[in-house]
């Protein structure tokens, strides 16, 4: 099972985990990303481009497979307007073994956060507006994983 999507709306993680958890493995990891609201923020807008967006996220989640021995990936990336508490990214994986799920579950989201085409915008409550730039840190983890 592959499941990849970049959507506007909210998703279910319990019905994510259960379709993971439906395949039979012994190992189900997860991860769910949610806006922050620190500093005064009131929303963070993620804009990207689908058709180049969707590429590179299936990418990333096909080197996740080849690397590691799944069952079943879901890779759930919103874009538009958030605000703090909204569910951003979901990644989940399954596998017949709990390392390759932990493995790849850390792979897929220190990549996404990487290496995934979005624009990020943050917006304050005074009217300010700040476009979030790269993390060296995020940047040093995905290069932890050989790329």
């Amino acid at each position: 099972m592959k499941r990849v999507s970049i959507q506007s709306q909210d998703f279910d993680i319990a019905a994510e985990l259960a379709a993971l958890e439906a395949l039979g493995g012994g190992g189900v990891a997860s991860f769910t990303g949610v806006v922050r609201g620190e500093g005064g923020l009131t929303a963070l807008e993620l804009e990207h481009y689908p058709a180049m967006t969707q590429a590179q996220v299936d990418r990333i989640v096909e080197d996740a497979l080849a690397r590691w021995p799944l069952l079943g990936v879901s890779v759930i990336h919103r874009f538009g307007r958030l605000e703090p508490g909204a569910r951003i990214v979901f990644v989940g994986t399954a596998s017949r073994h709990r390392t390759a799920a932990l493995e790849s579950c850390a792979f897929l989201i220190d990549w996404l956060k990487s290496h995934a085409p979005f624009w990020k915008k943050e917006h304050f409550g005074d009217g300010a507006t700040a476009w979030v730039e790269a993390r060296a840190e995020d940047e040093a983890k995905a290069k932890g994983w050989g790329g």
